[in-house]
């Protein structure tokens, strides 16, 4: 009854009072997902090329750099004339973060998005607000092929929960609309653990959400408890690579498949698993996504909805396989075969607690001035080396923050060494990991076994 009157009268409710329109666009959505893939392709087409004369006509760097490379969006009759147009980096958008953003928005009220990602790297996006409504239809769009529905409760094991940042407010919306449960990753305790699945054993969730790590550490601690009669209509495993041993294990604690899906913070959902579980759907209402077929290679995407900072063919420095072929489930959505470029370990702090790399990248790497990128090596229980690319406005106080940062996080104990670097490459595979910890694999194979 609660998740009824969720959906139909609470979840409206606060959409009128919210003047969102993003449950409008769902519906609109789910009706065309099953649309041939032609049709996807034209829509998109469509889309891109008005966001194309957008970004010309309103957004400074893309004139100065399209006109410097002689390209124009007049010269885009196919989706594969993007092609020529130069990509974006994420140096690109820290270095020219006001010359990104569309003139007619310049004084709007916009949405901020700010991440470090799993990169390292921080970054600034500004979004319109019916952009940031579409974006939201997508994602719930996607989140319902995992099995869960709208209404429904949802237990997210995640770090630093958004809504204890909104005061009493933020706690009302959550307690009446989103109906969340939280276990923050930040520091991980058996005790932690155990609390949150008798939690989530009293409200009986219908989505558990989070890192892929995180689900697995729950439910190691769940089969090593014997807890194991909580079972969701859908588990979605998101922010970080998500490994065949760790999705058969979780399937295996929770009774549910695991649906694997892929975003960033720039763009919001990018792709997602439906029920078929065989391959990851690109969400191509929101974005436009080249990859190769077949091979790894770099990941490239263009966000068709955002008009006040536009991302055209942004790199966001993963990796991807291309599907080049149809999913079974009948959906005209293109489709990924897998991605392979995301990781990031935990880090164990000398009581024996877990962090969550992921979460990380908001409860430290965002709080050191002048912080171009970092990446944390934990090289024994008591020893971090702290590897980090300075920027503008880096200096003593960002030393400071430093070292409050590493006592609190990781307590008074931990010695650390800051070692600046020109650059953090990743990994041969195409990885960049934001956290290096063998003394937390370590930790994490014994809980395991």
């Amino acid at each position: 009854m609660l998740t009824f009157l969720n959906r139909h009268v609470a979840q409206p409710y606060f959409a009128r009072r919210a003047k969102s329109r993003h449950l409008h666009y769902l519906r609109l959505l789910e009706q065309r997902q099953y649309d041939p893939p032609a049709a996807v392709a034209a829509r998109q087409l469509a889309a891109l090329k008005v966001q194309l004369t957008h970004a010309y006509a309103t957004v400074p760097y893309y004139r100065r750099t399209w006109d410097a490379v002689g390209v124009n969006p007049a010269d885009v009759k196919t989706l594969a004339d993007l092609t020529a147009f130069p990509v974006l980096t994420k140096a690109d958008i820290r270095a020219h973060e006001s010359e990104l953003l569309s003139t007619p928005y310049r004084c709007a009220k916009l949405r901020l998005k700010r991440t470090s990602g799993s990169t390292g790297v921080p970054l600034t996006i500004r979004v319109d607000e019916p952009a940031m409504q579409w974006k939201h239809a997508c994602t719930i769009r996607s989140d319902q092929w995992s099995g869960y529905r709208l209404g429904q409760r949802v237990a997210k094991v995640w770090g630093n929960p958004e809504y204890l940042h909104h005061g009493w407010r933020g706690r009302l919306r959550n307690r009446l609309l989103d109906r969340a449960v939280y276990l923050d990753t930040i520091h991980l305790t058996d005790a932690k653990v155990a609390a949150f699945a008798a939690e989530v054993r009293r409200h009986r969730p219908g989505l558990i959400f989070g890192h892929a790590h995180s689900l697995y550490l729950v439910a190691c601690h769940l089969k090593k408890t014997g807890v194991l009669d909580i079972r969701p209509n859908g588990i979605i495993s998101t922010a970080m690579v998500l490994h065949d041993y760790q999705r058969k294990l979780i399937a295996e604690v929770f009774g549910t498949p695991v649906t694997n899906r892929y975003g960033c913070e720039e763009v919001s959902l990018i792709a997602s698993e439906c029920e078929a579980h065989a391959g990851l759907h690109v969400n191509a209402d929101n974005v436009f996504v080249e990859a190769r077929t077949g091979t790894p290679g770099p990941l490239v995407v263009t966000d068709l909805v955002n008009r006040a900072m536009p991302l055209i063919r942004y790199q966001i420095g993963d990796v991807a396989v291309g599907a080049g072929r149809a999913c079974t489930c009948g959906r005209g959505l293109p489709l990924l075969d897998r991605i392979e470029g995301r990781e990031a370990d935990y880090v164990v702090t000398p009581a024996g607690t877990l962090v969550s790399g992921i979460s990380l990248t908001e409860n430290f790497a965002l709080l050191i001035d002048g912080t171009a990128q970092v990446q944390i090596v934990q090289e024994t229980i008591h020893d971090l080396r702290i590897r980090l690319v300075a920027g503008d406005g880096f200096g003593p106080a960002s030393h400071t923050q430093i070292e409050k940062l590493v006592r609190d996080t990781f307590g008074p104990t931990v010695r650390f060494a800051v070692e600046l670097v020109d650059a953090i490459p990743q990994e041969p595979s195409g990885k960049y990991r934001f956290c290096i910890s063998k003394p937390a694999r370590d930790h994490l194979q014994a809980l395991s076994a």
